[in-house]
């Protein structure tokens, strides 16, 4: 597959016919990806990094669809999670391959890893605090360590996705040359790895490279010779924003290879976002239009539950009325059905003036879309539809409120027609 494809796909660069008749078929609101979009993506940035290892962050969507086609173009996958760990093997990533990127670890997860480590040498586990390795050796765990250092320098679109100086992620980089003599003794220390932000264009790019450089240097007071690679993360952003410009990756390829300098372990990237963000919409359709002296207000059935990303991080998400993309641009605001006023994707928005029933589309929903939907208000998550090499097919189906219950009616929770409660009888 050829990775000569326009670097940024606007909501504008979708096929509207296609949205409205997948629309029509499997309801609203409906997440819609193109996995042929991911794959082109994911070989856009490893061409960039030709002498890297290039994984997938699954954080930023551990859709089966997703991670199936990004193995099949060649990808690794990074976990964050004891679940994303499953749903990688699941997807066919063998788990000798499989690296786990542990967060304050629970329990569950940390037992997970070590027996899924024992029975598969070649799984890599960073640990970004001394208690994480302490509980994988009380668990009897000495296979393959990566250290998760802190630099101290954060990048990134919002400051709640600048790890790289947050005190939760990594150990403190002055401490790691010490771990990591420590960690030789215990373990089979392979490699460092840091993630300084995530959404990094252009004017974070310098910094996020101070950061690499930083590390780099770090790894060879450690012993670059003595580790199999050095991890630097993801983070590479995409332009949600109409007037912002995408990312010229041979350059960033170019301004990266020259931050890290000569390095003797073998340099590790994980894109995530970089890879899915602008290959999925959401469409959701209009249900009601009211005209206040303050705003337009435009109420659809997509919320915060379908994308948290607007209430969470103040994030812009492209809007267009697919039904109508020619009528007149009017300022409005869209909102869903959350009675909480953070349940808004915009305000004062020009948009071509939607009507009721009228089908918009919400771009760049790959990127932790899916992955932060919700239940809020007991609403089912939608369906998601997979577009490749032209054909559609349900990847997700959508629940119903049957699903949104049955945790509860599974628990053997006896209501209604058992009477009252225990404790009242």
């Amino acid at each position: 597959m050829s990775h000569s494809s326009p670097p940024v796909r606007r909501v504008a660069d979708w096929d509207f016919d296609r949205l409205s008749s997948l629309a029509a078929e499997h309801g609203t609101p409906l997440y819609v990806v193109d996995l042929d979009r991911v794959a082109e993506n994911y070989e856009r940035f490893a061409s960039a990094f030709p002498d890297a290892h290039v994984m997938y962050a699954a954080k930023a969507h551990t859709g089966r669809s997703v991670l199936s086609t990004l193995l099949d173009a060649g990808a690794d996958i990074e976990c964050a999670a004891r679940g994303e760990l499953q749903r990688a093997i699941d997807a066919g990533a063998d788990p000798d391959t499989l690296q786990y990127t542990a967060v304050n670890p629970p329990d569950a997860d940390l037992d997970y890893a070590a027996e899924l480590g024992a029975d598969h040498p070649g799984l890599t586990i960073t640990g970004g605090a001394r208690d994480t390795f302490d509980r994988l050796e009380d668990r009897g765990y000495d296979g393959r360590v990566a250290i998760r250092v802190n630099p101290g320098i954060g990048t990134g679109h919002h400051e709640k996705v600048a790890t790289g100086k947050d005190a939760k992620f990594g150990i403190p980089y002055d401490e790691v040359a010490q771990l990591a003599d420590d960690l030789r003794e215990r373990f089979d220390l392979v490699g460092l790895h840091a993630h300084v932000g995530s959404g990094v264009l252009h004017d974070d790019l310098d910094d996020h490279c101070r950061a690499i450089a930083k590390v780099a240097e770090l790894a060879r007071e450690v012993g670059d010779s003595d580790l199999e690679f050095v991890d630097f993360g993801g983070g590479f952003g995409v332009p949600y924003r109409e007037d912002e410009e995408p990312l010229d990756m041979p350059t960033v390829g170019e301004k990266v290879r020259e931050a890290v300098g000569d390095l003797d372990a073998r340099i590790k990237l994980e894109p995530g976002r970089y890879v899915v963000a602008d290959g999925e919409v959401i469409l959701t359709e209009v249900n009601t239009v009211k005209e206040t002296p303050e705003a337009t207000v435009v109420g659809v059935d997509a919320s915060l539950a379908t994308l948290i990303r607007p209430a969470m991080f103040d994030s812009y998400h492209p809007i267009a009325n697919v039904s109508a993309p020619e009528r007149a641009a009017e300022p409005v605001a869209v909102g869903g059905p959350c009675c909480t006023s953070a349940d808004v994707f915009c305000t004062d928005r020009p948009l071509a003036r939607p009507e009721r029933e009228d089908l918009l589309a919400i771009g760049n929903a790959g990127a932790y879309g899916y992955e932060l939907a919700n239940q809020f208000h007991s609403q089912p998550r939608p369906a998601e539809v997979a577009i490749e090499g032209g054909e559609a097919r349900v990847v997700r189906r959508r629940e119903t409120m049957d699903d949104v219950t049955r945790v509860e009616r599974e628990s053997g929770e006896r209501v209604a027609t058992d009477g009252a409660a225990d404790g009242e009888r």
